[in-house]
C-alpha cells in the first residue's frame, strides 16, 4: 500500500449505502405492503448489473476487433470475454429459479403498481441485442409502433446511436472474411473443399442406387434428398449463388466470412484454429443462451399472467415466445453443420499451410 493511499473499508468501496438503499418498494409507498415486491425488485436490479457486465465485456471485444487487423493474441482475450458473457447469460436464466419463488397470487398484490414500467424499457439490455448483432428489421413488433417507442427520449437516442456502429456480428464478419489460410500459395479452399463434397455425395447416391432391400420409392426419396444436399453445398463455395440467397435474407454473413468459418469448423484441430474455433463456438452458445431466456422468461410470463397483458401492454407470452423463435444474430454458423463432411473424408491441407498452421517450436524434420 503506497503511504498516501486510505485504507478501504468494504462499505465504502462497494457503495453499500447507496445499493441497498435502492430498493423502493411502490407497494409501501401507496400503503399497501406487498412481501414479494423486494424480490421483484432485487433480482431485476441484479439482471441490470448483469447487463453492466455483458456491456463491460462487449465493450471490450469491441476494441479488439475493431481494427483492421486483429493481433493473435487478442483472440484469446476476446475468448475469454465470450466466454464469461456466456456464463453470465445462464446465470441470469438460473435467476428465474428464485423469482419463481413468487407465486402468481404473490405478483397480484403488486403488479397493478407496476404498469406502465416493463421490461421492455430496459435500456441495457437493449443494447446487447444490439451490441451483438439484431437488427431493428428482424424485431418483432407487439404492436404497430417502433419497439424503442416505450423508451424515454435519452434511451431511444442511446438505442439510436448504438444501432449506428458496427455490431460484434458486424466485426466477427470483416475478421473471419480477412482469414489467409483459406487462400494461400495456391491453395484454395472451396475447390477441394468441393471435390471431397462431390466425391462424398456421389458414393452415397452409388450406395443408395446398389441398396436392393429398399423400394423404388424409398430409393427415389433418398436420391432427391442427396440432389437437394448438393445443392446446398453448392451454395456455400459459388459465390453468385450466395449472393442471391443473402439478398433474400438467407445468409448474412458475406461469401468470404462464410468460407472462413466453414474452414475454421473443419480444420479445427489445427493449433492456430483453435482459438478461432472456440470463438465461433462461444458465439453460438451465447445465441442459444438468448434463445433459452426468451423461452424461460415467457413461460414464466405465462406462469404469472396466463393470458392478460403484460405490464408494458404487450401481449405477454405470445410476443416472448415469438421474439424467442425469430431473434437468431448467428444463424449463420448453426447453418453450416449443413455443409460438414466427417473428418476421413475431408481433404489433407498442404504441407506449406500445415505448416503455416502449426506450432513454430515444433521439432525440425530430419
Amino acid at each position: 500500500m503506497s503511504e498516501d493511499a486510505k485504507p478501504l473499508y468494504y462499505g465504502d468501496y462497494l457503495r453499500l449505502d447507496r445499493l441497498l438503499s435502492a430498493q423502493q418498494p411502490e407497494s409501501e409507498e401507496r400503503g399497501r405492503p406487498a412481501h414479494d415486491e423486494m424480490l421483484f425488485i432485487i433480482v431485476h436490479q441484479a439482471y441490470e448489473l448483469w447487463f453492466k457486465q455483458i456491456l463491460h465485456e462487449m465493450a471490450l471485444i469491441d476494441r479488439l476487433f475493431a481494427s483492421d487487423a486483429v493481433a493473435d493474441r487478442d483472440i484469446g482475450t476476446a475468448v475469454a470475454a465470450l466466454n464469461r458473457i456466456q456464463r453470465i447469460l445462464k446465470l441470469v436464466i438460473e435467476q428465474l429459479d428464485v423469482l419463481e419463488t413468487m407465486t402468481p397470487l404473490d405478483f397480484l398484490e403488486f403488479r397493478d403498481l407496476l404498469f406502465p414500467s416493463s421490461g421492455f424499457q430496459s435500456l441495457q439490455f437493449r443494447l446487447i441485442e444490439i451490441g451483438l448483432g439484431l437488427r431493428r428489421g428482424e424485431r418483432v413488433s407487439p404492436d404497430d409502433k417502433p419497439y424503442d417507442s416505450r423508451l424515454n427520449e435519452a434511451d431511444r437516442l442511446r438505442v439510436q446511436a448504438a444501432e449506428g456502429v458496427p455490431s460484434l456480428s458486424d466485426r466477427v464478419e470483416a475478421w473471419l472474411g480477412r482469414t489467409p489460410f483459406v487462400e494461400l500459395g495456391g491453395y484454395r479452399f472451396q475447390e477441394s473443399y468441393r471435390a471431397a463434397v462431390s466425391r462424398m455425395l456421389a458414393q452415397d447416391s452409388a450406395i443408395l442406387r446398389a441398396n436392393t432391400a429398399i423400394g423404388a420409392k424409398e430409393r427415389d426419396a433418398g436420391l432427391a434428398a442427396l440432389e437437394a444436399a448438393q445443392e446446398r453445398f453448392e451454395a456455400i463455395y459459388d459465390e453468385a449463388r450466395h449472393a442471391e440467397l443473402a439478398a433474400q435474407g438467407v445468409w448474412r454473413f458475406s461469401w468470404r466470412a462464410l468460407q472462413a468459418a466453414l474452414f475454421i469448423t473443419l480444420y479445427r484441430d489445427e493449433p492456430v484454429l483453435q482459438l478461432p474455433f472456440r470463438l465461433l463456438s462461444l458465439l453460438m452458445d451465447i445465441d442459444e443462451t438468448m434463445t433459452a431466456w426468451r423461452y424461460r422468461h415467457a413461460l414464466m410470463a405465462q406462469r404469472m399472467i396466463g393470458m392478460k397483458l403484460g405490464t408494458g401492454g404487450s401481449s405477454g407470452h405470445d410476443y416472448l415466445s415469438e421474439a424467442a423463435r425469430r431473434y437468431r444474430v448467428f444463424g449463420d454458423l448453426f447453418a453450416l453443420s449443413t455443409f460438414l463432411i466427417p473428418r476421413s473424408a475431408l481433404p489433407p491441407l498442404p504441407d506449406e499451410l500445415l505448416r503455416a498452421m502449426g506450432y513454430g517450436y515444433a521439432a525440425p524434420e530430419r
